[in-house]
């Protein structure tokens, strides 16, 4: 009998290594826990994928599954903080700032580094949490919204486009210490990317716009992280 539980156990045990080595195959993240704090890694890889499906060759993150993940997130009592670590082209705009506001509204610690890059709806994502991080190597490409596909070339689609450019701009202000008229002059820049207008900025110029927090790297962004979750623990619980 003591044989069964032990094999049951042994069994259990397996059956979690198992899950979580799963999740972090599909999803790109993994839970760590120690004293100071258990840490949810969530990753931001490739291209934001909106309603449309991409081939199955193209790096891409699922907006359908990070939703409802960070939901469930922001509910679990075991996850202290939220670690987001952004390498994106970009993606579909509408997703990528669906999943944006859905991060600025977590009242857990939030914190987020940009590797390699955060292009495009990406530089949402990447001011979205309470304190954000970049790599000095790290490259963000801000540029006006583009579509691709059939476009109907009436005043309406592009007065459209103009309103949808305003909630990101505005949504990036609000987020970071950039102005919303600094940030649409770096959008609308002319003279710096080939065929296009807009800007490319690097690690140390981002947080010199003021559009990122900080420079750092791994170890930085934990610490900043196990900081907030201390200050959290350490201030009175709301009643709502």
């Amino acid at each position: 009998m003591k044989q069964d539980t032990k094999s049951t156990a042994a069994s259990g045990g397996n059956d979690d290594k198992n899950e979580s080595s799963q999740r972090i195959v599909d999803f790109g993240s993994a839970v760590s826990h120690n004293e100071r704090g258990n840490i949810y890694t969530l990753t931001i890889v490739g291209q934001v994928e909106g309603h449309q499906v991409l081939p199955e060759t193209a790096k891409s993150t699922k907006y359908e599954h990070v939703m409802p993940l960070l939901a469930a997130l922001e509910q679990d009592e075991e996850v202290d903080g939220l670690l987001l670590l952004l390498n994106t082209v970009g993606g579909d705009i509408e997703a990528g700032l669906g999943i944006a506001e859905l991060i600025a509204g977590m009242r857990k610690p939030t914190v987020s580094l940009v590797l390699g890059g955060g292009h495009s709806i990406g530089v949402p994502l990447a001011v979205a949490p309470k304190v954000s991080m970049i790599v000095p190597s790290a490259s963000m490409t801000i540029h006006p919204v583009r579509m691709n596909g059939t476009v109907i070339a009436a005043p309406q689609t592009f007065n459209y486009f103009e309103r949808i450019q305003e909630r990101i701009v505005s949504f990036v202000a609000k987020n970071s210490g950039i102005s919303e008229q600094q940030f649409l002059r770096l959008m609308l820049k002319t003279g710096e990317m080939a065929a296009d207008v807009g800007s490319v900025i690097y690690g140390e110029e981002a947080v010199n716009l003021g559009l990122i927090d900080r420079i750092g790297g791994l170890s930085d962004a934990l610490d900043c992280l196990y900081e907030q979750i201390s200050q959290s623990r350490r201030e009175p619980a709301t009643v709502q």
